[in-house]
């Protein structure tokens, strides 16, 4: 009796609970319907009870039917009761193993839930910052923007940047100024425009396609007024927006060529110095033995004989041969120098008055322009004489027979004394200014030059610290412009 009691109370309560824990589920489903749990569990809870609802009415029929001696009944009923437990219990494991799948659909869900909510707060903070974002955006790209900009612009190198067929898009205010562009020519020019020699841009742009880069390339470009000058060309290619952009970086070398140039010279100089001084030593003595013995004869002649001019004939070319080897020693600087203040204006006004009156007769005028704040400095006068002297001369050959105006100006500049000689002669042709200070180059005609006066001239400038250039144009003139640091002379003088 107790067993029948709890298989018949104990059917009633699966019966109950079943239904207790569909209620229960769906109320937590009403609160959040999209929660897979839930419906999971619902779904489980249908199943179970189903399941209790079959076995417990199975079993109370059973004890109905056995009490009430109907057994056979029960016997009949049986294997459907069976089957239909079986059935109840494998749609359960049928809904626990479906939520399986479900349960990693759901996890994706959620995953992807998740990533929605991020980018959806992330949308929303950029939303409400999105004004402060791109306000500090552009801060940072005007910065930049000024930044490669101001290096663009203050650049003292050439930097342009060009399109593959050569014109050119932007040049800094250092190209234009090295090129005398203005505004208006970079909107019509062309790289090539710059090149002085065609070659030399054809070997650029046959270097940029190969390698996509040239690095360091001497040549040489052209000023707009038709001023050709060295540089190096360094460029590469870049990709802007789809396109290939070619950015160059040009240098000026012209400075830097002309002080090698310039050392150059100097040497060849102090070689030829060293060379001159020897040779002048050696010759010397035999041209003076030879005068000497030439005046003796022509004492013993009688004058207007045919010996007697022959001995003449002798001696004029001796003692052109001596003045030639004068010149070598001063040009070799083996006369000592002797330096002591001195003012410069001194100096080149005693020159003048020699020379100005003879000028003056030859149609020559000279123009006098100076700079009396000049201090004295600590020279060797007489020398200094020597290459006014010699400058003036030159100038005065230079003007020939027709009318003309030298001028000497001086004037203090950045701590240097300038002086400038200046003439409205013929000119010196451009491929014969490299050479004006070689020993024994002239152009003047035989008999009027050694070609030892701008040698000897350099020699002087050089031993008291300066440097000497000339510009020239032919038909126009010619300018030569002597540079003296005033600090070194300041200081030789209070040492003194």
């Amino acid at each position: 009796m107790p067993i029948y009691i709890v298989d018949l109370y104990g059917s009633l309560l699966m019966i109950i609970f079943a239904f207790l824990s569909i209620r229960q589920v769906k109320r937590l489903r009403s609160e959040n319907p999209q929660n897979v749990v839930w419906i999971y569990l619902l779904w489980l809870c249908y199943g179970l009870a189903g399941f209790a609802v079959s076995r417990s009415v199975g079993h109370i029929v059973k004890r109905v039917f056995i009490t009430s001696g109907h057994e056979y009944l029960w016997l009949m009923l049986r294997p459907y009761s069976g089957a239909v437990n079986t059935i109840m219990f494998v749609v359960v494991a049928s809904i626990t193993l479906f939520f399986e799948r479900i349960w990693k659909i759901y996890e994706h869900i959620m995953e992807d839930r998740r990533a929605l909510k991020q980018a959806h707060e992330q949308l929303l903070y950029l939303n409400k910052h999105l004004e402060d974002l791109v306000t500090e955006r552009t801060k940072e790209l005007a910065l930049s923007e000024r930044k490669y900009r101001r290096l663009f612009e203050i650049s003292r190198d050439m930097i342009a940047i060009v399109e593959w067929n050569g014109r050119v898009l932007s040049i800094n205010p250092a190209g234009l100024c090295m090129l005398g562009w203005g505004d208006e020519d970079v909107k019509v020019k062309f790289f090539q425009d710059c090149f002085f020699n065609e070659e030399d841009f054809r070997e650029v742009w046959k270097r940029l396609k190969m390698d996509s880069e040239v690095k360091n390339y001497e040549c040489s470009f052209i000023r707009s007024d038709g001023l050709k000058f060295e540089v190096l060309v360094t460029g590469s290619v870049e990709v802007e927006s789809e396109r290939q952009m070619l950015h160059f970086w040009v240098k000026d070398i012209s400075q830097r060529k002309n002080m090698e140039r310039k050392l150059i010279q100097a040497d060849k100089l102090a070689s030829l110095g060293q060379l001159a001084a020897g040779v002048a030593h050696e010759i010397n003595n035999p041209l003076g033995i030879i005068l000497g013995y030439t005046q003796l004869l022509l004492r013993q002649c009688e004058e207007g004989s045919e010996v007697y001019d022959d001995l003449k004939v002798i001696e004029r070319h001796v003692r052109n041969c001596k003045t030639i080897v004068g010149d070598l020693l001063k040009f070799a600087r083996s006369a000592p120098t002797q330096k002591g203040e001195a003012d410069i204006h001194e100096a080149i006004t005693e020159v003048l008055a020699v020379v100005k009156h003879q000028f003056m007769l030859d149609g020559v005028a000279i123009k006098e322009k100076f700079d009396h704040s000049i201090p004295r400095l600590h020279w060797d006068i007489n020398k200094m004489k020597q290459v006014f002297m010699n400058l003036l001369m030159n100038a005065r050959q230079a003007i020939g027979k027709n009318r003309g105006l030298i001028e000497v100006e001086t004037r203090l500049e950045n701590g240097n004394v300038i002086i400038k000689v200046s003439d409205t002669g013929c000119g010196i042709p451009p491929e014969n200014l490299p050479r004006v200070f070689d020993p024994f180059f002239t152009t003047k005609p035989t008999g009027q030059g050694t070609g030892l006066g701008l040698s000897v001239s350099y020699g002087i400038i050089t031993e008291h610290g300066g440097t000497i250039s000339v510009d020239s144009e032919p038909g126009k003139g010619t300018v030569f412009t002597l540079t003296f640091p005033i600090k070194e002379g300041m200081n030789e003088s209070y040492e003194q």
